[in-house]
């Protein structure tokens, strides 16, 4: 029942990106006042490890460890349905909804889902070392028939510097980087490009993005709202 749903927000993996996530599920859900919006639990747990260094390491228990805690924390306190903004960590989803009893918002899959409804067919992949190496969006856009793409070396490196120099800095981003970004993922034959880190997401809040870009995070938001069973606002 709607009434019974309540969203789990495992969050604190950049507060900033939680923030503006609690944003993407407000703007989008069909409310004419506070009683119609979903109710929300928002545990940012900002003790959480950075996720690409640990994953590049190879040193991921104590982060899975720690993941998983929250995920069950949730789970006691009601929700009905759990969401992860942050894409990198991602790469224990799968794991993790083995371990709780409610389902987990898988945003790279319903990303790359969204982008085949959409005819897109060569998606270039803006996000964090860690993503991109372990292949995430790699293997959900293959299973939609998608050719993703990663940046070259030197568009990644501006890709890094975005999140981790600026957006992770209170910083608004720069402009200039990202047009650099641009016009790689552009030459590269991408007919589309997907903000696959939260704080590429909080970038686009400051400096507006055309249709080219798909914010994964705006897609979780939606489909969070969606397993809730709440409608979604269409303008």
């Amino acid at each position: 029942m709607r009434q019974e749903s309540r969203l789990g927000v495992l969050g604190g993996m950049g507060p900033q990106a939680t923030q503006v996530f609690y944003q993407f599920v407000l703007d989008r859900t069909d409310a004419a006042r506070d009683q119609d919006h979903l109710p929300a639990l928002i545990l940012s747990d900002t003790g959480i490890p950075d996720r690409t260094a640990a994953i590049l390491s190879g040193d991921t228990e104590g982060l899975y460890r720690r993941l998983l805690a929250d995920a069950r924390m949730l789970e006691r306190c009601g929700c009905t349905v759990l969401a992860i903004p942050c894409n990198t960590s991602h790469y224990f989803v799968d794991e993790l909804q083995k371990e709780v009893g409610v389902p987990i918002v898988h945003m790279i899959r319903e990303t790359a889902a969204a982008l085949a409804a959409q005819g897109k067919r060569r998606p270039g992949i803006l996000g964090t070392d860690g993503t991109i190496r372990t292949g995430l969006y790699q293997k959900e856009c293959a299973a939609q028939g998608l050719e993703a793409v990663a940046p070259g070396p030197e568009a990644q490196k501006l890709v890094m510097s975005i999140i981790y120099d600026e957006i992770k800095q209170g910083e608004k981003g720069s402009r200039d980087k990202f047009a650099q970004i641009d016009r790689a993922i552009r030459k590269a034959g991408c007919d589309c490009a997907i903000l696959a880190c939260t704080e590429l997401s909080v970038f686009a809040t400051y400096h507006p993005l055309p249709s080219f870009y798909l914010d994964a995070m705006m897609v979780m938001a939606e489909r969070a709202v969606e397993a809730c069973g709440y409608p979604l606002r269409t303008i």
